[in-house]
């Protein structure tokens, strides 16, 4: 079904890069959302009233928030597609998981309200009428939303949308919590403590939880994340591919909304290569990595010494060093220079973000013993990098 309404509503002979594809993508999964989620609520409140189930119209007011949630993730795709302008030089394409913002905040909302009324429930219960017919048709509604999981999921990940997956992942608690309100409505009507008021809780609960997890992912975007493991490693393959450079350090990725991504990098280059064809080459990578991975990137040069035995096996002692201390960390720009009764050995540290100051000062501390111990003559000179990566 999915693939008959892709196929007729979305442009197939463009790349998912183009910003009207994704939108029209968006727009897709957005509108489904409203018609389904209206249908089920209109359905269950049916239902609901008349079985007197409060956990059954608590599950309709969920799938109500659901379908302003479509809204407001459609609103968000098209907001995120505006162009860049004199404000907003990197566009606008934080607009999405602003809009999953407004998501998770509609759901907590709706899960607040279901849990105060759930709550009355069990202080002055009332027994649920029993129906095999409309429990059946309750139980139907369930396969909608599987099928709305499955879309969600396969058009978020299609254009990677974090409003779309946080959907997708909707969808599944509405199951669980469909399948909860079908087994109290079941067994409310032969018990006699507040199962409905109970299950209603339950319910509401799952409706919090979900809220507050899409909520705290989307924050954590916000905020900024580490770069995807597999975006990383395809930048410095594609870099580490020309002849002229040897190594990279200082890889920095920024994330502006899906599709918009730009990054920085220092590509290490010997020291008596020719400028103007080292120059060359970096612009022909950075023009070719935008065209197959969709990154803007800037690529910086830095000059090190190589072929030189001596420089070499320095560099080396130095590494091993570090890496005794622990393997995760790592050297870069490294260079030495000589005194009458000092070898000066200047160099990057490489370790993950995260340490204190105190800690980082700790380290160089340790370093620099352990090189002195090897020759009382090297002397460190150390500028701490945080890995963001």
């Amino acid at each position: 079904m999915i693939r008959f309404l892709e196929r007729r509503f979305v442009t197939k002979d463009k790349a998912l890069s183009d910003k009207k594809v994704r939108e029209r993508y968006g727009i897709l999964a957005a509108t489904l959302g409203v018609i389904c989620n209206l249908f089920l609520f209109i359905v269950k409140l049916v239902i609901g009233f008349l079985m007197n189930s409060v956990a059954i119209m608590s599950d309709a007011f969920n799938n109500l928030s659901d379908m302003g949630s479509s809204v407001v993730s459609a609103v968000g795709v098209k907001l995120s597609n505006q162009r860049a302008d004199k404000e907003h030089p990197f566009g606008h394409g934080r607009m999405e998981y602003i809009a999953a913002l407004i998501v998770a905040f509609i759901i907590m909302l709706i899960g607040w309200e279901l849990l105060k009324t759930s709550a009355d429930k069990i202080w002055h219960p009332q027994k649920p009428e029993f129906s095999p017919i409309l429990l059946g048709i309750l139980a139907l509604s369930v396969l909608v939303k599987v099928w709305m999981y499955f879309y969600n999921r396969y058009i978020g990940k299609k254009i990677n949308s974090s409003v779309i997956l946080a959907t997708a992942r909707d969808s599944i608690n509405d199951v669980l919590s469909t399948g909860v309100v079908i087994i109290s409505a079941v067994f409310g009507a032969f018990v006699d403590f507040p199962l409905d008021g109970i299950m209603g809780t339950l319910v509401s609960l799952i409706v919090l939880y979900s809220g507050f997890s899409i909520a705290k992912d989307t924050v954590s975007v916000l905020l900024g994340t580490m770069p995807d493991p597999v975006l990383v490693r395809a930048l410095e393959e594609r870099i580490l591919a020309e002849e002229e450079i040897v190594g990279t350090h200082d890889l920095i990725v920024h994330d502006y909304g899906p599709g918009r991504v730009m990054a920085s990098v220092h590509a290490e280059v010997p020291d008596t290569a020719d400028v103007v064809k080292i120059h060359e080459s970096i612009d022909r990578v950075e023009k070719e990595i935008s065209k197959e991975l969709d990154v803007h990137i800037v690529i910086h040069m830095d000059p090190i010494t190589v072929n030189c035995e001596r420089t070499d096996a320095f560099r080396q002692l130095v590494l091993a060093t570090v890496k005794s201390i622990d393997e995760s960390f790592g050297i870069h720009d490294f260079r030495m220079t000589d005194g009458e009764d000092h070898i000066n050995l200047i160099f990057d540290l490489e370790i993950p973000c995260g340490k204190s100051g105190k800690q980082k000062e700790e380290l160089v501390s340790e370093i620099k013993r352990r090189l002195s111990e090897h020759d009382e003559k090297l002397q460190a000179v150390i500028q701490v990098d945080d890995i963001f990566r």
